[in-house]
């Protein structure tokens, strides 16, 4: 059968609640409370700290793309939350630490790891496009969580080297230019119909993993969408790689 549809050479993954299954609302919980908790423990004023936190979360979401997100929300935190050298460097090592415990609230999805590396061997180019509100390692620690290798990527997009979030199209549009990528012919693999959906400005294609579905708007179903094997599947046709 002829294929009809888009033709698909790259596929970006997001993480949280795609690769690595959550409850958004819990894990975002988790981590506050392990981050209050880690503040207090050094000296640190925990509500301003994560009042701090959430400023800088806020401005990185309306990133005008002048700066990288890390820049905006050490501005916004700070005005906040005044530190010191010594104050950064534990909330670095917070990340390397106590946030490490925030897996115990995440899921696990083995089939994660095999879509990706099934994804490489049929010869598609694959990236890691999770909202970059996190430092690397932050971000890092929860690919691993999902049980996928880092290096399975071409790029990983964290706050130090993005300069808008989503569902911005603008940020689907740096991540495409950045790795020379046609939208068109890129699919995004999300779980969420707002933030994951920006890129269908620039002409991308969505298909959204059920499993931890965000579904806002109502509008998931008017998309591709399944699990694991009905993802593969999808890309299988559309890539030309099916039998």
């Amino acid at each position: 059968m002829k294929n009809s549809g888009p033709i698909i050479k790259n596929v970006l993954f997001d993480l949280d609640g795609t690769l690595l299954p959550m409850d958004m609302g819990v894990f975002v919980e988790e981590y506050m409370r392990l981050l209050s908790d880690f503040g207090a423990r050094r000296g640190m004023d925990p509500a301003k700290l994560i009042r701090g936190v959430w400023e800088g979360i806020g401005r990185m979401h309306v990133n005008d793309g002048a700066r990288e997100n890390d820049r905006v929300f050490w501005e916004a935190f700070t005005a906040v939350c005044p530190m010191s050298p010594g104050d950064r460097e534990a909330l670095d090592e917070f990340y390397l630490t106590d946030f490490q415990r925030v897996r115990k609230v995440c899921g696990f999805a083995p089939e994660a790891a095999r879509a990706v590396g099934e994804i490489k061997a049929m010869g598609l180019r694959v990236a890691l496009a999770t909202n970059p509100v996190f430092p690397r390692e932050a971000t890092l620690s929860r690919v691993r969580w999902a049980g996928v290798d880092p290096l399975e990527f071409e790029l990983i997009t964290t706050y130090e080297n993005s300069s808008f979030c989503k569902p911005d199209p603008r940020y689907f549009d740096e991540v495409c230019r950045r790795l020379r990528m046609a939208p068109e012919e890129t699919l995004m693999v999300g779980n969420d119909t707002s933030d994951d959906t920006g890129g269908e400005a620039l002409g991308m294609t969505v298909f959204l993993l059920t499993h931890s579905l965000i579904d806002r708007d109502g509008s998931g179903k008017s998309r591709p969408n399944g699990g694991f094997e009905e993802l593969l599947s999808y890309i299988k046709y559309h890539a030309g790689k099916g039998e």
